[in-house]
């Protein structure tokens, strides 16, 4: 969320040891993407910004540019005593405390990332640092058992007035607005970058950007695009400037990233520590509204005429739509809901990964078998269990693909790791098999836990077709003893593909009743390598579009009408007709006679 502010709260001081230690490291690694500024990638997203210059690169970042918390951290570093008694700390160690789904969330993240793409090394602080800096931890952890935040997070009206200008592009399905788009959520992502990085991380069938499993999830995997390597400084600062496109935020999140790298730990759901809500030049237009903003539970601010009742649990909409709307006081207090319960969250829900887990079973896994190069039409599904036999919800499954074969699961993978639902179950990718027939096996087992997995066996088989047509409609005619002059051609296809490399049987029969039909002895012939002649043929497959052309074919000195069936693997075939009749000789032309044709006499004169 875009730098936008001409003025900012800091807890603090502006600077801190921090601050300055993270962004150092950055400036001393001159990293192509720090010090200069970083163009838009291939995949169409904003690039980076420098820390020295101000205007920032063309492309749409992740927030679209929307403003986001600029409170630093404490000068106390978690579970060190401050160094210096001249800086002045405002904020005690709670500061470091993340609400406990909300960590839960970050560390499967990266858990999740770390399996499948090993390479880019996301840490789970960094995702915590732009959720404290984008939502201050999903409004210090108001979610619900599920990670979803108790009311909609949304960011101001991207309508280019003090901030970007993005026409709507969800139809207002995540943030309410049908003429603007919003940013969403607790790692605030604009909507058409959502539809594009959304995951389902916790498996519940949908892909919510006010969920903190999938936030989360989404925004490790974009800030990993582009094979970036986070413990590479240039590919860290990408990645961040990737997110928003302002080297103040850059700051930012680097200094909460080093907080958190120095110590952190957790707290009940509901409790994180607020952080103050910048102000933007322009408090009245409405414009700058600060995600996260109003008092917990999305209350209207101090503007607005106090009430006497309860308050609404639907918070109202704020200018532009949202429930967040910054206060109107530089510095002030986000405002306190009338009559505020005395506990947001009096017993917060067990975070999924402290459930206790003792075995994973099958879950109703169908039959996995498909021909070459398609895809199975099973799931591995598996439930996770506790020792009372209760579905055990939030657990890490890795399915993981054993034994000689090219199959892999949609996206090349072959180990990935989904998260177990409400109801315990974990379900695997799509399988794709490759080209290579046989068997295989997929283990699926819990991870970090000595369990004993379970293995599925799953097969490949040859490619089969569900069609089979003639290539032309030419009648096929030969003379007795002589060659066919047009070759035969046909085509197979697969559930409306072409269908490579299918197995087809060609066979000279007698009669085309009957489920088998007999070889014919005689009539027309293909000729082996030998040049002797064959009338069936069975090593022939279709070729990358599907089609197969027989060898030429050759007529005995039998006249009549012959039968070719051809099948396919799959079971679907079809029989052509063979000609074979003597040529026609020329018909004599008639002698014309010698005398011709008197001509008309004329009528006699008188």
């Amino acid at each position: 969320m875009a730098a936008q502010f001409g003025r900012r709260l800091r807890r603090g001081a502006t600077t801190t040891a921090v601050a300055a230690a993270a962004v150092a490291a950055l400036s001393a690694s001159q990293a192509p993407g720090v010090t200069a500024a970083v163009p838009g990638d291939s995949q169409g997203r904003g690039g980076g910004q420098s820390t020295s210059e101000a205007t920032p690169p063309a492309g749409t970042p992740v927030t679209g540019n929307s403003p986001y918390y600029t409170d630093l951290p404490p000068l106390t570093i978690p579970g060190k005593p401050a160094t210096s008694t001249e800086l002045p700390v405002t904020t005690g160690p709670a500061e470091a405390g993340i609400p406990a789904t909300v960590l839960a969330a970050y560390k499967q993240a990266e858990q999740t990332i770390a399996t499948s793409d090993p390479g880019c090394k996301v840490p789970w602080q960094l995702l915590a640092a732009i959720g404290k800096v984008e939502s201050g931890q999903a409004r210090g952890g108001r979610v619900d058992a599920n990670g979803t935040t108790l009311s909609p997070i949304r960011g101001p009206v991207l309508n280019g007035v003090g901030f970007a200008n993005i026409s709507d592009t969800d139809n207002g399905a995540h943030d309410g607005d049908t003429v603007y788009d919003r940013a969403v959520g607790p790692m605030q992502f604009i909507p058409s970058t959502w539809a594009t990085w959304g995951q389902d991380a916790n498996s519940d069938g949908l892909k919510d950007p006010n969920n903190i499993y999938d936030a989360a999830l989404a925004a490790g995997r974009y800030l990993c695009a582009g094979n970036r390597d986070l413990t590479v400084q240039s590919d860290l600062g990408r990645a961040i400037l990737g997110y928003n496109q302002s080297r103040e935020y850059l700051r930012t999140v680097l200094s909460w990233f080093e907080y958190y790298k120095s110590g952190s730990h957790e707290v009940p759901d509901g409790e994180g520590v607020l952080p103050e809500a910048g102000t933007p030049d322009s408090p009245a237009t409405g414009s700058g509204s600060i995600p996260g903003g109003a008092a917990p539970g999305g209350t209207t601010p101090a503007t607005s005429p106090p009430s006497t009742q309860k308050p609404d649990p639907k918070p109202p909409k704020g200018p532009g739509g949202g429930t967040d709307t910054p206060p109107t006081t530089p510095g002030s207090k986000p405002p306190q809901p009338p009559n505020p319960p005395t506990k947001p969250n009096p017993k917060p829900p067990t975070p999924p990964a402290q459930s206790p887990v003792t075995r994973v079973e099958d879950a109703g896994t169908g039959k996995l078998t498909a021909a070459a190069g398609r895809d199975f039409g099973e799931k591995v599904t598996v439930r996770v269990k506790n020792a009372a036999g209760q579905a055990v919800e939030g657990k890490e499954v890795r399915f993981e693909i054993v034994g000689d074969t090219d199959a892999r699961f949609h996206g090349g993978r072959t180990s990935v790791v989904r998260v177990s639902g409400a109801n315990g179950i974990a379900v695997s990718p799509l399988l794709k098999a490759g080209e290579k027939t046989g068997a295989f096996t997929v283990w699926a087992s819990v991870v970090g836990r000595e369990l004993k997995p379970v293995a599925f066996s799953a097969t490949v088989t040859a490619p089969v077709a569900d069609k089979l047509t003639r290539v032309g409609d030419s009648l096929l005619t030969a003379a007795p003893g002589a060659e066919f002059a047009d070759r035969v051609a046909v085509k197979t296809a697969y559930q409306g593909a072409d269908a490579s490399g299918v197995a087809i049987t060609a066979t000279m029969i007698k009669s085309a009743e009957g489920t088998e039909p007999v070889e014919n002895g005689q009539g027309p012939y293909f000729k082996d390598a030998a040049g002797k002649p064959v009338r069936a043929l069975t090593a022939l497959t279709t070729d990358s579009n599907g089609v197969l052309t027989l060898p030429k074919i050759f007529a005995d000195d039998q006249s009549g009408t012959f039968l070719l069936r051809l099948t396919a693997a799959g079971g679907v075939s079809i029989t052509i007709e063979l000609q074979v009749a003597p040529a026609s000789s020329p018909s004599a032309s008639p002698t014309p006679s010698q005398s011709q044709s008197p001509s008309p006499t004329e009528s006699p004169t008188g």
